[in-house]
């Protein structure tokens, strides 16, 4: 029977289950219990998504590598300095952390980007096909500056969405005064316009249903943990 459903399908199926479960836990339920299992939620997601990727090619693995250390070294100066982001300290949930950071912050930051990357992709192929067949040229620079710039701007609205929740459940808090730092959001945004930068000139197959969807599923997670959750 699973047969005659695709693997995005069935990813999609999965991540939907899992969320749901999760966020009635986090409403309803003990938070404690459902907090512990967010490592397994976070690499669940990760998973579906490396199996759902066509093309896993030396230039995917070396993206996916860059997006984890990129993701881990920055958050390790931010952490440590307050150069970076602002003044927060990371709690428990996460797991094992090295140099006070959880080393799977680095997968989150390769969801995201990876999620983001793929979905305004997607969102502007049909456009940008229709001006390459008008104009009889392929929009390179245009194409380019879409993704990168887009594709940051995504990954910030994602950040700003997930920060109070994230916050609430003791992912990380903000010292001082305990507000999220606008500086915060500029640092997300140029850290993103790289990463992305590196996402658009890799050369791996950018056709993921299931990263849009995932996307979309994690976005709507937080906006209704960010309304309700006390």
């Amino acid at each position: 029977m699973l047969n005659s459903f695709t693997k995005f399908q069935i990813a999609t199926a999965i991540a939907v289950l899992f969320h749901t479960i999760g966020l009635v836990g986090l409403l309803y339920f003990d938070k404690t219990f459902f907090l512990a299992a967010t490592p397994f939620n976070l690499m669940l997601s990760f998973a579906l998504l490396i199996w759902t990727q066509q093309e896993k090619n030396l230039h995917f693995i070396v993206f996916f590598i860059a997006c984890f250390l990129v993701g881990v070294a920055v958050e390790i100066v931010g952490i440590n300095t307050g150069v970076l982001f602002g003044d927060y300290t990371y709690g428990d949930v996460l797991g094992f952390k090295f140099q006070n950071v959880p080393l799977l912050i680095g997968i989150n930051w390769f969801i995201i980007i990876y999620c983001s990357g793929i979905s305004i992709h997607t969102l502007l192929m049909k456009a940008i096909n229709r001006i390459s067949s008008d104009s009889g040229k392929p929009p390179t620079v245009l194409k380019a500056l879409s993704v990168i710039v887009d594709g940051a701007t995504l990954a910030v609205f994602f950040d700003w969405l997930m920060e109070p929740v994230a916050v609430k459940l003791s992912y990380w808090v903000w010292n001082g005064d305990g507000s999220i730092p606008f500086f915060n959001y500029i640092c997300w945004f140029v850290i993103s316009l790289l990463l992305l930068t590196k996402f658009h000139f890799a050369k791996f197959s950018k056709q993921n249903k299931f990263a849009v969807n995932l996307l979309l599923i994690q976005l709507m997670f937080f906006l209704l943990l960010r309304t309700f959750l006390n």
